[in-house]
């Protein structure tokens, strides 16, 4: 640590983050009633988020020969959920009953790695899915070649992307670092505040994990949206296994939607306070109202499973609901 502060102070003799200040950097700067609060609250996400998830990989296991190339996807997004469940928030619940961090600095660089890597994983890999829905639904002689062996190699350039990004920071051109409340950490996004190479380091984080992804994710939908309104009347005049499996590609769109919204939703928050934090004023976010956005983005792993079977519900009943009409109108037809 000594070796990491006069690194900084050579430079940058102006700005001292929080975590090289006189205080201790580990040490809780919420109440300890709020920690109380914040570990109960995590410890429900990573349960419900850690069986939600796990049950999803489990059931898709069991028809892993006939996932499309959309599920296959999305089965690798809940195994990115069941990473951060799994290997970050066991860190983050403890510090906070404990009141402090308490795995020192190779555990807040262990976590703030993981974090990043699965964070990042996730959100590349709603990206291919917002591609893959993307090239089904408006452009077809590309969509009908995507097999389930393109989807694979899709997955080794995902985890080589998160592997690649998540790592740099150990290169010496960044580094994970403690949350400014104490009990949880994350990139270490006050080298922004210290140099020109620390501010080109963070603009690269951002675009290439944040902004292209989600440039990409919204540009694709705006177009799907765009298309299935055109579009509806026509496939409405086709047979009904063409029509079967319109509905079945719709299915898969609106899961994907809603699964990149939600994502979305939860990191958005957290983005917009550490961009204010690596190009604001230096630490005028107040510490209690960044502790609220990290808690948000942690939820984003559980959400994915209630989309899945609200998703799921719902197409069954439509299933149900157009067989049990075709099912009529042949027992109409026999009695003419």
């Amino acid at each position: 640590m000594s070796g990491m502060a006069s690194d900084h102070n050579t430079s940058s003799q102006e700005y001292l983050p929080h975590y090289l200040q006189k205080e201790d950097p580990f040490a809780s700067k919420l109440s300890r009633e709020a920690d109380i609060v914040a570990g109960f609250y995590l410890t429900v996400i990573g349960i419900l988020s850690t069986l939600g998830n796990g049950y999803v990989i489990f059931m898709s296991s069991k028809r892993k020969k006939k996932l499309r190339p959309a599920e296959i996807m999305t089965v690798n997004l809940a195994v990115c959920d069941l990473g951060i469940s799994v290997v970050g928030k066991p860190f983050s619940i403890i510090s906070f009953f404990s009141h402090r961090w308490v795995f020192g600095w190779m555990g807040c660089r262990w976590y703030g790695w993981a974090g990043f890597f699965f964070g990042c994983g996730s959100l590349i890999t709603m990206t291919a899915v917002s591609l893959d829905r993307y090239l089904k639904i408006c452009h077809l002689s590309y969509g009908t070649w995507l097999k389930r062996h393109h989807a694979f190699i899709c997955l080794a350039i995902i985890w080589a992307y998160a592997t690649f990004w998540a790592t740099v920071p150990f290169a010496g051109v960044g580094n994970y670092a403690p949350e400014p409340f104490g009990t949880s950490c994350t990139l270490d996004w006050w080298l922004a505040q210290a140099s020109v190479a620390g501010q080109a380091f963070i603009l690269s984080i951002l675009f290439f994990c944040l902004l292209f992804p989600t440039v990409v994710i919204v540009f694709s939908y705006v177009k799907i949206i765009l298309k299935v309104k055109s579009s509806t009347k026509e496939v409405a005049h086709y047979d009904s296994r063409i029509q079967n499996s319109h509905i079945l590609e719709m299915k898969l769109t609106k899961v994907a939607m809603l699964i990149c919204a939600g994502f979305l939703i939860a990191w958005i928050p957290y983005a917009v306070v550490s961009v204010w934090s690596a190009f604001g004023q230096p630490d005028s976010v107040p510490i209690q109202f960044s502790v609220v956005p990290t808690l948000l983005a942690k939820s984003a792993a559980m959400y994915n499973p209630i989309i899945y079977q609200v998703i799921d519900c719902k197409f069954a009943c439509c299933q149900s609901g157009g067989l049990k009409t075709l099912q009529k109108k042949s027992s109409s037809k026999n009695s003419r």
